[in-house]
Order: C-alpha cells, then structure tokens, then sequence
C-alpha cells in the first residue's frame, strides 16, 4: 500500500496543497524562464539558475508529493521505476536536497520537500494558465486592456461598451486614454492594446485595423447662436471664435484641414481642448462654434442647448474611424473577444440609429 493510501496515517498529504492534472505529464521541452514564488514576490531572480530547470522536473517533483512512493509515480507518470529514480536524482541535484528518504512506509519528503510542496501546486497551476491560453473565459478573466479613445468618440461607444462588458467580464478593467501621440508605437510596444482613431491611408503589415464607420462633420453652436438664424457660409463662419478639439497624431491622418483653419482670418480666437463636454459647456456660454462630427447630437443629454448645423456645401467633409492593434495581440484570446465586442458593440449602435430613424 502506498503512503498516498494512507494519507491520514502518515501525513504525507496533509502538507500538499492541492494535486496536478494528468496532462502535465505530456507537456515536454518547456522550461521555466521566470515564475511566481513565495506567494507571488520575487525579490531578484537568477536567470541562470531557473533557465536550468525542465518543468517536467517539477511536475514529476508533485506527483512523488502525492504518492510517496517511487513505483507509484512511475506508474502515474507512464514511465519505468529505474526513469522514476533517474529523474529522483536530477531533482536531488537541482535542489541540492535528498528531498525523501527511504522508510518502511515508502519514502518520506524531507522539510526541504515539505516547504516546496507548500509552494509547488500554485507555481504548476499558474504555468498551466499560461500553457493554456486557448481556454479563455470571459467570465472568469482578470486583467487590464488599454484604449487609446478620442473624448467625442468615448462618449458615443464607451456606454454600450461597458454596459455589455460589465454582464459578461465583470473581472476586466479597461483602461481609457483619450490624448495620446504616437499610437502605432505605443501599440507595437505594449503601452497601447488598441486604438480607435481616425483612418488612415495605409497600415503597414504589422497592424490589423478594421473599419468602425464615419460620420460627416458639422458645426454645434449654442441654440440662439447668431448663425442659426441665416444660411451658415464659409464668411459667416469665419466671423466666430472657434474651438478645435484635440486629434492624436494629426500629421499622420489624411484628416481634411478644419474649416476654422481655413476660414479664419487670423484675428479670430481660437481654443483647443480634448475635452468635449467642456467644449460644449463653453459653447453654452459663449458665440464660440464647434466643428465635431455629427452623429454627436444624437446624444441630447450632452449637446443640452446645443444645435448641429451642416457645413457649407463647399466644405462638406466625412471622417471615417477605425479599430487598430499592432499583431502581437492577435493570438491572445483576450484581445481577439475584445476586439470583437467592440466590433459587435458598434453595429449594434448602427442598428439601433436604423431603427430609430
């Protein structure tokens, strides 16, 4: 009888947390390169030292836990008893402990075992998580994701968006930037996992963009702005303080150059801001004018007091949007539902503006 069988007798299980699935037994050629010790703080790590450990080790290490019995887990791991013992020896050298002794009751860990075994299941259970991506759940994940999102653009997606992620991933945080330069290299390098910006020409090879839509542009006045009340030209426009909102990377984007910057004289005042709903309280209080894109007086609760006028024909512009992600992240499971919630979240607004008329 093994000394897994009579566990309460000796003990033996009594210092394992916990037992690991069979299938680590067919996880070969993965070797640690870093990892999680003493409950998840790592003061310094020798590089070296953990390049030479075989997961397969540690793995084999756990299941000896369990059984204390060599022919046991020889049996367990599908192996021979004499590459049971061989593997025995190679822990005993990594660890530079006998880590079990031989007894009438098989074989007894040692309190250097005993200490690894209180630490041993977490650090296999985390490597299985990370081996294991493709069992991604939305429910039970944890984490952060980063978007790089316009103010103006946030205050349309963003509410749907959060509503429908806070049902199905109450575990996600989503982070918002809404001014940020350089998108493309903060993606490529990790500071950005997607960016919902204005589209561009062309993206290299390395980026997947999908197309979320546009919307023309229009100027928002105060209701009882003087230019509510004669036909709105390129002239009458110029005669108004303007507020131009913030675009990242605008040098980069094929963005049609502002009405205000071509129409103004130069005497004309002019604030910038990345703040939409602080524009709008300015353009409540003032003759300023504002040119966004339109589908934002859809939003009534914000644009309160506000009225949308159309651009001079002449002026006429269209701004289309897109959602970008440098290729690092689409194998991630994560990114790839969130990217397609985003996608999902987006059409249904589509719809519901259909059904609304």
């Amino acid at each position: 009888m093994s000394c897994s069988r009579r566990a309460k007798a000796t003990n033996c299980r009594n210092h394992i947390n916990g037992a690991i699935l069979y299938s680590w037994t067919h996880k070969s050629n993965v070797f640690i390169s870093s990892f999680i010790f003493f409950h998840g703080i790592i003061e310094f790590m020798d590089i070296k030292k953990l390049s030479k450990v075989d997961l397969n080790l540690l793995v084999s290490l756990q299941i000896l836990l369990e059984e204390c019995s060599v022919s046991s887990a020889a049996k367990r791991m599908s192996i021979t008893q004499p590459a049971m013992s061989k593997t025995l020896g190679r822990l005993r050298e990594t660890f530079n402990d006998p880590l079990f002794v031989r007894s009438k009751r098989g074989i007894q860990p040692t309190p250097r075992a005993l200490s690894i075994a209180a630490e041993l299941p977490a650090l296999l259970a985390a490597a299985e998580a990370l081996l294991e991506a493709g069992d991604f759940s939305p429910s039970t994940y944890k984490g952060e994701i980063t978007i790089a999102i316009s103010e103006y653009v946030g205050l349309s997606l963003l509410p749907p968006l959060t509503a429908r992620l806070q049902k199905i991933a109450p575990g996600l945080s989503l982070r918002t930037i809404t001014r940020v330069e350089g998108q493309l290299d903060k993606l490529a390098a990790g500071g950005l996992d997607f960016a919902v910006q204005l589209t561009r020409s062309d993206y290299s090879e390395e980026f997947r963009y999908q197309s979320l839509g546009g919307s023309p542009l229009a100027v928002f006045v105060r209701d009882g702005h003087p230019l509510a009340s004669r036909p709105l030209t390129r002239d009458s426009l110029t005669e108004y303080p303007a507020i131009s909102l913030y675009v990242s990377d605008r040098s980069d984007t094929e963005l049609p150059l502002s009405p205000h910057a071509k129409m103004r004289a130069g005497s004309v005042a002019m604030l910038e801001t990345s703040h939409l709903l602080t524009a709008l309280e300015i353009l409540r209080e003032t003759n300023f004018t504002l040119v966004c894109p339109a589908y934002l007086a859809r939003n009534q609760g914000a644009t309160r007091d506000v009225i949308a006028l159309p651009l001079p024909p002449e002026d006429a512009q269209y701004v289309d949007y897109a959602l970008v992600a440098h290729r690092r992240t689409q194998a991630s499971p994560a990114h790839q539902w969130l990217w397609n919630e985003i996608v999902d979240t987006v059409r249904s607004m589509r719809l519901r503006t259909v059904h609304r008329g």
